[in-house]
């Protein structure tokens, strides 16, 4: 499925929301290490530095998954709000080593937590954005029963963002689980209601709907692919463009 006219970035980036799950920012996805946080900035310290706008939306799967809580019986709101926490312990965690990268950062949730971040206001934000500051948004949407994956999509559709950078442990999208079939090509582009035919799971349904419904293309990429995240950014082909 490899086509390298295909394979390139919508025209102008110059604002984008990378969605990162928690499980990315610790060792088999477990905890947060500081030595891969540390290289996930670095990462996004190299697109700052192409004069790109950059807001961030973290998950929290590391430290804690609501869903397996509320399968064992937990009130899913209660699980959901304990999920939100763990997502502010790794934007915590990424404000520091961006900031130790000498990128200017702020972090701002969801729900209210001021003596540690920001609370999130739309237009707050997209002055910190304006201003060349790297914002990450922690918190989920602030409500129970939406992924982050949601959060991510709602955000950038908020925020005007030109494309969600997906980051994943996989360089794309495939016709089916490579790990599994052997045989399985990587998109270099395909549209929503492809994607949904085919079920391919790039996002959650809700998250996936609504950029599809606001036309909000989406980079799914390996950003642990030591220069990907900024090759992707200048419409390199190294990942899926869903569009």
């Amino acid at each position: 499925m490899k086509d390298a006219a295909a394979a390139t970035a919508p025209a102008h980036i110059k604002r984008i929301l990378l969605k990162i799950s928690g499980e990315s920012l610790g060792e088999d996805g477990a905890g947060v290490a500081p030595a891969v946080v540390a290289t996930v900035a670095d990462q996004i310290a190299k697109v700052h530095a192409l004069g790109v706008e950059v807001a961030v939306v973290v998950g929290g799967g590391n430290l804690l998954r609501g869903a397996e809580f509320a399968k064992l019986g937990t009130n899913r709101a209660t699980a959901d709000h304990m999920g939100m926490l763990a997502t502010a312990i790794n934007a915590l965690a990424m404000q520091d080593a961006l900031e130790r990268a000498g990128v200017p950062t702020r972090a701002a949730c969801a729900v209210e937590m001021k003596t540690m971040m920001e609370p999130y206001i739309r237009r707050r934000v997209i002055r910190h954005l304006e201003k060349g500051r790297v914002v990450i948004l922690a918190g989920g949407t602030g409500n129970p029963y939406f992924t982050t994956d949601t959060a991510a999509a709602l955000r950038a559709t908020e925020l005007g963002v030109d494309a969600i950078f997906k980051a994943t442990k996989v360089d794309g999208v495939y016709t089916a689980d490579p790990k599994k079939d052997p045989k399985a090509t990587r998109f270099t582009r395909i549209g929503f209601q492809e994607a949904l035919a085919r079920d391919l799971r790039v996002m959650d349904r809700t998250a996936f709907t609504l950029c599809m419904e606001n036309k909000m293309p989406i980079m799914v990429f390996d950003m642990f692919v030591e220069g990907n995240m900024e090759r992707a950014v200048r419409g390199v082909d190294i990942g899926t463009w869903v569009v």
